[in-house]
């Protein structure tokens, strides 16, 4: 195997040589593949270096729990240097991967307006994905998705501060706009927002208002298939179906959303026929689309790549013509395998021993084959669905199990209690301990997006392109 010398970035961008001589192994993404990946080389003699588009690990299965009060963002998200600092021959950079050139072997991030140039000689890719609105992206101006902590925190902000606007209203037309609650999406997520959802209005809230009752919110889970929960199987979603319409969630299948505003949404039924659903709080928990850097390898590589923006790869996760690049996760398309944790954690893995073997010169591993270990998904306190090879479990005992496997996943001891902690005083009591919300979080996604990229950089210190002027103000304030 070729080797060069490791680099550090220096501040400008350029390259200024490190030392140690070792191989560059650079990984991108600080999701499940990527963090599995850097962990699986802790005793390899290289140098690892994980870009991260976010400075945390996002324990994504959970968001939804910090979305509904009960868990924070910090008890799903350890920052990935905290994960890392014990493990000598790995960095973590902050950046998002704009461009990977296979032919000179870089990968170039940037934050900020700061760009940074990363050469390696063995590359991961697990950038996995983000959401999907299948070709309608104007709608996630009304209807938040659930992949990242600002989205959990601004959907927080929107189901909490819509019972404080019921509180206030005049009208009833108003307050069954406001307590009109639309999960878009019958998979585990959806299923899972939807249940909480319910339980927040019909337990938690029930006795703090005085001029509404949020009990009598609706909450309505809408999906175009026919079933709920479709890769669990009929029997599994079926009993999910009827779970959730014993705590009050309304399920419409066969539903397709046609068009969404801020006062609601237009939805098209299986016999043709449109409705109107007005509700302010609209949760969007269908469909994921791939890292634009699935579309970008696939044209340096001729790989195909799906509608969902995933990129074919050979039986051992590299790409064609290129054994140095490992895809894993969700980014990655072989087999039909689904979009899920274990997925990245095992393709991560995988990719890890692959590189120590080609660096020793070892004869590479068989062909990766992905270990189902299951899925899970929660309906409500104490009842859930999981299908686990040939067992199927519901209620109480699927709970459990679910538990169980979502704390051994959880990184971090201190996580691990304060998580136990606050499902007790949630499972078992009324309360939910996370239930600020602020109109930072509601609105500061939208007000960014208006700004642009530029307003990020002034406003934090990023690299400038001169130098300021002795009387300028840099900082653009005002005096009065």
């Amino acid at each position: 195997m070729t080797t060069s010398r490791a680099v550090t970035e220096t501040s400008d961008g350029s390259a200024a040589p490190r030392t140690s001589g070792r191989p560059r192994v650079v990984i991108i993404g600080s999701g499940f593949g990527g963090l599995f990946a850097a962990k699986a080389l802790r005793r390899a003699d290289v140098d690892v270096t994980v870009i991260g588009k976010t400075s945390h690990h996002l324990f994504q299965p959970l968001l939804y729990q910090v979305a509904t009060g009960i868990l924070s963002e910090g008890e799903i998200a350890p920052a990935t240097r905290e994960i890392l600092r014990g493990q000598r021959n790995a960095r973590v950079v902050l950046g998002e991967v704009t461009d990977v050139d296979l032919t000179a072997r870089t990968v170039t991030s940037t934050v900020l307006g700061r760009v940074t140039e990363h050469p390696y000689d063995e590359l991961v890719v697990a950038a996995g994905a983000g959401q999907s609105y299948f070709g309608n992206d104007h709608f996630a101006e009304f209807a938040p998705g659930m992949k990242s902590i600002d989205d959990a925190l601004e959907l927080r902000g929107r189901i909490f501060g819509a019972f404080e606007l019921a509180e206030l209203a005049t009208s009833q037309e108003e307050i069954d706009r406001l307590m009109t609650f639309v999960v878009v999406g019958a998979g585990p997520t959806g299923v899972e927002m939807a249940g909480q959802i319910a339980e927040l209005a019909r337990r938690t809230l029930k006795r703090d208002f005085r001029n509404i009752d949020p009990t009598q919110s609706r909450v309505i889970l809408l999906d175009a298939a026919p079933m709920v929960l479709p890769s669990f199987g009929e029997k599994l979603g079926d009993r999910a179906r009827r779970h959730l319409n014993r705590i009050g969630v309304e399920v419409q299948l066969g539903a397709m959303v046609t068009d969404l505003d801020a006062d609601g949404l237009t939805v098209k039924d299986g016999d043709g026929q449109q409705r109107r659903i007005a509700a302010a709080t609209k949760i969007w928990a269908a469909g994921v689309q791939a890292s634009e850097l699935g579309r970008r390898l696939g044209e340096q590589t001729g790989a195909d790549v799906d509608r969902a923006g995933r990129i074919s790869v050979l039986p051992d996760l590299t790409l064609p013509g290129h054994p140095e690049v490992h895809v894993v996760g969700d980014m990655m398309s072989l087999d039909k395998l689904p979009g899920v944790a274990q997925v990245a954690i095992q393709g991560g893995r995988y990719a890890a021993k692959a590189i120590t073997l080609r660096m020793e010169g070892k004869t590479p591993q068989k062909p990766f084959r992905y270990k189902d270990k299951g899925s899970m998904a929660t309906i409500s306190r104490f009842s859930a669905v999981a299908d686990i090879g040939k067992f199927k479990f519901e209620g109480f005992i699927a709970w459990v199990l679910w538990l169980v496997v979502h704390l051994m996943y959880i990184v971090g001891f201190k996580s691990r209690v304060t998580t136990v902690f606050h499902w007790l005083i949630s499972f078992l009591g009324r309360g939910r301990s996370q239930r600020v919300a602020t109109q930072q979080q509601v609105y500061g996604r939208l007000a960014l997006e208006q700004l642009g990229p530029e307003f990020s950089v002034s406003k934090t210190g990023g690299p400038k392109d001169r130098e300021a002027a002795q009387d300028e103000d840099v900082t653009e304030r005002r005096s009065a």
